[in-house]
């Protein structure tokens, strides 16, 4: 009687399964850097597709918007020829150094105050200083011109100063705060036992060991404001007014291409105002500056 064996299995035939679910994950790992590289590339195009269009028509030689007909500096020449612009750049220039200086003013005594404060109210009053961060500017627009409006303030130049430093002084607060909590006290102890007051020992050792993140802030503020239109525009008088401000105006009746020549400009001098507060830490060997601006 003969007796039908049943073939042995070979290596191949239990370990195809095996190949075939490592091909299948081999290929869905290769599908997702792809897919996340779409992704990202879909993000930055509908982030910077506008903005490049908005430089490429600054170039414009021609009075259109869809249609570019070569590169020219047309509509460069024609900001420079209207006042009304440059009295607005003037004005936003004006603004933002004045906020500039007094935000950092006040937010480095405010930072110095909080870091030495070791009371309850302390804490309190840092808790306070977020507050401005996490709401919405357009409802601090709101209640800055409600605030004036009460107090029979006429809307100006002014208010909007005041509105902007007001603003601004959390964040000079927060960056420079984690600053001063990493120094080293026993330096200010030290310069007092040498007969240094407790004012001399804070600007001949303290500010000038916080002077980058200071210039930091400062850049970093300047640039905040020049740009901010939410605030300016609920807090401004009718003229002269902001150039964000006068912008808006402006576009309201039709969209010219000395508007693009305009935010380019802006932009440009955005880009290279936090570029410079960046780098200016650098400049004096301190921390980078992105750990400055993060409160790292």
């Amino acid at each position: 009687m003969t007796l039908l064996r049943t073939p042995a299995p070979t290596d191949a035939t239990p370990a195809e399964p095996g190949r075939t679910r490592l091909r299948r994950r081999r290929g869905r790992a290769d599908r997702k850097p792809r897919v996340a590289l779409a992704v990202t590339a879909l993000f930055f195009a509908l982030l910077y597709l506008p903005i490049a269009v908005v430089v490429l028509f600054s170039f414009n030689t021609i009075k259109s918007l869809t249609v570019f007909d070569g590169f020219g500096l047309r509509w460069y020449r024609a900001f420079l020829h209207d006042e009304v612009l440059i009295n607005s750049l003037g004005t936003s220039l004006k603004i933002s150094l004045v906020a500039m200086a007094g935000s950092v003013l006040l937010g480095t005594a405010l930072a110095l105050g909080l870091v030495r404060c070791r009371t309850r109210l302390g804490s309190v009053a840092g808790l306070i200083m977020l507050v401005p961060l996490i709401t919405p500017e357009i409802v601090t627009g709101v209640a800055s011109m409600l605030l004036f409006k009460g107090l029979g303030v006429t809307l100006s130049t002014g208010t909007v100063m005041i509105s902007e430093i007001t603003f601004s002084i959390s964040y000079v607060t927060v960056i420079l705060r984690s600053r001063v909590a990493a120094l080293n006290p026993e330096v200010e102890e030290a310069a007092m036992d040498l007969g240094a007051t407790r004012w001399q020992a804070v600007r001949l050792v303290t500010l000038p060991a916080l002077l980058p993140a200071v210039l930091a802030c400062s850049v970093l503020i300047f640039a905040l404001v020049f740009d901010d239109f939410v605030l300016a525009y609920f807090t401004t008088g009718v003229d002269p007014q902001p150039l964000s401000v006068r912008i808006y105006s402006a576009i309201r009746f039709g969209v010219q291409p000395t508007i693009n020549a305009v935010g380019t400009l802006m932009l440009a001098g955005s880009i290279g105002l936090i570029a410079l507060a960046l780098f200016i830490p650098r400049l004096f060997g301190r921390r980078g500056g992105l750990d400055l601006l993060s409160g790292k």
